[in-house]
């Protein structure tokens, strides 16, 4: 525990933050030093992905101790607000999602770690999407955030000699057989112990509830996007089609999409093979990944009901007959429209693709006509809708996560994956037999670097209710 205090001193001599984390008393062992998954993050955060940011070192640390220490249950984000960013004790998670952002952040750089620092460590460290404890994985991808059962060979002593079997030296036949027969009870014993434990794990998950997680309410919202009996595509960005817009100035509407009018954009000078690269390969941005891979974390999501499809790739009797999540602006998803004419906020892209902005159709008391992004500033405030409608057969549903910018749809994204913030609102729109009315939100965040941070709810509205 000292290097860990120690470790977490130096690092965040740069913080404006109290120097120094309070740890919890231990439950688990003292000594971490000798651990090989405590010397591997001290190892990560001392290269140059982590070298500069004292913050992402520090909730690297912070995790990682906890959960060698035993304290995996205590590892929330409360907590770690708390304990990393100096949050008050109490802190409303809801309203300040910096450990959200910084976590996105954090597998980020350890995935750029992994790639260009591969280093020759057996294990690797990730952070699961959805969840804050840290797991170690080893080069044949075995989780090691839980003791490992090993059972060793048993050395072949040379009963002739003084010292281990070496192969210099024939064994006989019966040493052969021997040798086999230690094997077989090794093996034997291993796969015994291996039924066992996995009998014990299941038999766990069957009648443990799970460790600091009370049993919630099932999420209207996701069980209708998410429902088993009908297929639902997750549809991201084109962020090919973005690019060709940027650089020729000139946005491309649905109709004209569908129509495949991307590949008659006029681009800048470049090379043959480059510019059919960009009007025929299927781009996207690693922000949406982040996205698809947190919705498939979801108790809702149902595998063998969802697909993937491309926005090139989609069509109008897809979204007839099956539910939809559709990522992205209609200046980089223009299926995104589909949704404008039963709708009050709805995303304009701008002159010659300069920024873009939401218009707000008919504004109530405090509302703004429109809400524009300052895109070309580092540092700015950005918008987002959350908009859930029905499909184009009425007898599904579509879930549009909207942004200005990138970071703008992550916002919308973390509102919805933190069904908290929107419990208000679905409370409003929930009808009889278990249906939810048609709604809007309107979401305002910063964006630092293209990360959202400091979402907040700024406007609704539920449709065929009164009032909002």
């Amino acid at each position: 525990m000292l290097s860990y205090r120690r470790t977490i001193i130096e690092r965040s001599a740069a913080i404006p933050f109290p120097q120094k984390i309070e740890i919890p008393p231990t439950d688990g062992p003292e000594n971490l030093e000798d651990d090989p998954r405590w010397r591997l993050t001290q190892r990560i955060v001392a290269g140059r992905h982590f070298a500069r940011s004292p913050l992402l070192s520090k909730f690297l640390l912070f995790i990682v101790a906890e959960t060698l220490q035993g304290r995996q249950a205590r590892i929330t984000e409360q907590k770690i607000g708390v304990q990393v960013f100096s949050r008050p004790q109490g802190y409303r998670t809801i309203e300040d999602n910096i450990v959200r952002n910084y976590a996105r952040q954090l597998r980020k750089r350890l995935a750029e770690q992994l790639v260009e620092e591969p280093g020759n460590d057996s294990m690797r460290v990730e952070i699961p999407l959805g969840r804050y404890v840290p797991v170690f994985i080893d080069a044949e991808t075995r989780s090691l955030s839980q003791p490992s059962l090993v059972v060793p060979t048993p050395a072949l002593v040379d009963p002739g000699g003084s010292g281990p079997f070496t192969p210099t030296t024939k064994p006989s036949a019966s040493r052969a057989r021997a040798r086999a027969y230690r094997i077989l009870i090794a093996i034997g014993m291993f796969t015994g112990y291996s039924a066992v434990l996995i009998y014990l794990t299941v038999w766990a998950f069957s009648h443990i509830p799970a460790i600091g997680h009370s049993p919630e309410p099932p999420n209207l919202l996701l069980t209708s996007i998410f429902d088993p009996s009908r297929n639902t595509y997750i549809v991201p960005p084109d962020a090919g089609l973005n690019l060709m817009e940027d650089m020729s100035h000139y946005p491309i509407r649905l109709a004209q999409y569908i129509k495949s009018g991307y590949l008659d954009l006029p681009l800048p000078p470049m090379d043959a093979h480059s510019a059919t690269d960009m009007r025929t390969q299927e781009f996207t941005n690693f922000s949406n990944l982040q996205i698809v891979a947190g919705l498939a974390t979801l108790p809702e999501y149902k595998p063998q009901r969802v697909f993937l499809r491309f926005p090139r790739d989609l069509r109008f009797d897809d979204l007839k007959n099956a539910n939809a999540v559709i990522l992205g602006s209609v200046c980089s998803n223009p299926w995104a429209a589909v949704a404008d004419e039963s709708t009050n906020f709805h995303i304009h892209c701008g002159d010659g693709m300069q920024g873009a902005a939401i218009v707000n159709n008919k504004p109530q008391p405090g509302e703004q006509a429109s809400y524009l992004s300052q895109w070309d500033e580092p540092t700015h405030e950005t918008y987002a809708l959350i908009i859930f409608v029905p499909n184009l057969g009425g007898n599904g549903h579509l879930l549009l996560l909207e942004g200005l910018d990138v970071a703008g749809t992550q916002a919308a994204a973390e509102v919805l994956l933190h069904s908290d913030a929107l419990a208000r609102i679905l409370e409003r729109a929930h009808r009889p037999h278990a249906s939810l009315a048609s709604f809007e939100v309107l979401l305002r965040a910063t964006s630092i670097e293209s990360n959202a941070a400091g979402t907040q709810v700024i406007a609704f509205r539920i449709h065929g209710s009164v009032g909002n």
